[in-house]
């Protein structure tokens, strides 16, 4: 009798530990409490690479990973152009993102073991499933990376692209020589040059600069191999779990948002019509899933409106109609046979 009652003493006890703890607001961190007394975001990007971010004439910026810092802006601060952009190299944007001079690295980069272990950084998801492969001009009627044995190979330095290409050299047995730059814009230059007989990058960098760069981009061809995986995501310092929640969420509500046909044209019309539990926790019509992250219940609302979904992004940013005329493949939601996936947002 007296372990009975222990035991349901026990379980009482840890059912209000728990509904205690689901009641508990999220509290402000030191980078949510930097960012609000300064008023604006500091996101850290490519100089130039389209597709993921790159600016205008005017100096409006644009791309993927723009828009995963303007969605941030959105739900955190309650307005999208409240953002400073900080253009940088491969070299120097661990540094900058440790030094705390940004918020967000939003800079097409790989999400690797070394990098979340040892550099003091957090990943708060993948925004673009890519992978590294070769170009080529059409004249030299390569058409397979076996036929490559020997080349020489445009790379830029101090990234995961270089180290990439070492390991497929030595693993093929294609003993490739490599030619590395500082700078993308360096390696860009050299390869339509001629000093390079291929070209190696991701697939998505490849493909912005064919269509960007050459003079026709007919004349050079992405050959179909891929020799690496390259999870591309948004990284943030470690040590402040509260901003990287916000981070990793909005990121997934917007991949929530084209599960549940949720868009930046429909969003204000299905918060006050629609019927649907997933489409009303959303939108914050429901339950108010903000203050778990020490936000407001319209905080996925802002993202969408501000950036649109997943899928909006990306087709404005990759897709067919974009630069880059990349198709969805990998980067497909999970139920129509891509890879994208989002824990729920409840």
């Amino acid at each position: 009798m007296f372990h009975e009652s222990l035991r349901k003493n026990a379980a009482a006890l840890a059912l209000l530990g728990l509904a205690t703890l689901a009641s508990v607001p999220a509290h402000a961190g030191k980078t949510i409490d930097a960012i609000k007394a300064r008023g604006h975001l500091n996101c850290g990007v490519a100089p130039n690479v389209p597709g993921f971010a790159a600016a205008d004439s005017q100096g409006v910026w644009a791309g993927m990973d723009v828009d995963v810092c303007r969605s941030v802006a959105a739900a955190l601060l309650g307005d999208a152009t409240k953002v400073k952009w900080v253009p940088l190299n491969a070299s120097q944007r661990f540094a900058v993102l440790q030094s705390g001079e940004i918020d967000v690295l939003s800079r097409n980069t790989t999400w690797t073991l070394a990098r979340d272990a040892s550099l003091g950084i957090t990943f708060t998801g993948i925004t673009y499933f890519d992978g590294q492969g070769f170009m080529v001009p059409k004249k030299s009627k390569i058409t397979s990376a076996k036929q490559l044995k020997g080349a020489t190979v445009c790379v830029q330095g101090g990234t995961t692209t270089e180290k990439n290409l070492s390991d497929y050299s030595k693993a093929s047995g294609s003993a490739l020589k490599s030619v590395v730059f500082d700078t993308r814009e360096a390696a860009n230059k050299a390869y339509f040059s001629g000093r390079c007989q291929a070209y190696t990058h991701e697939i998505s960098g490849l493909a912005g600069v064919r269509n960007g760069e050459a003079s026709n981009p007919d004349d050079h061809v992405i050959l179909p191999e891929l020799i690496s995986k390259e999870p591309l995501g948004p990284a943030v310092r470690r040590g402040d779990e509260e901003f990287a929640a916000i981070v990793k969420w909005v990121g997934f509500a917007l991949i929530e948002a084209e599960e549940a046909g949720i868009t930046r044209a429909n969003a204000a019309q299905l918060k006050t019509t629609s019927a649907e539990p997933v489409v009303q926790r959303i939108l914050g019509t429901s339950e108010d899933t903000g203050k778990l992250l020490g936000l407001d219940k319209e905080w996925a609302l802002r993202a969408i409106e501000a950036v649109g979904n997943y899928g909006e992004m990306y087709e404005r940013n990759m897709g067919p109609n974009s630069v880059l005329k990349l198709p969805r493949g990998a980067n497909n939601l999970w139920s129509k046979g891509g890879l994208v996936y989002a824990p729920p947002v409840r």
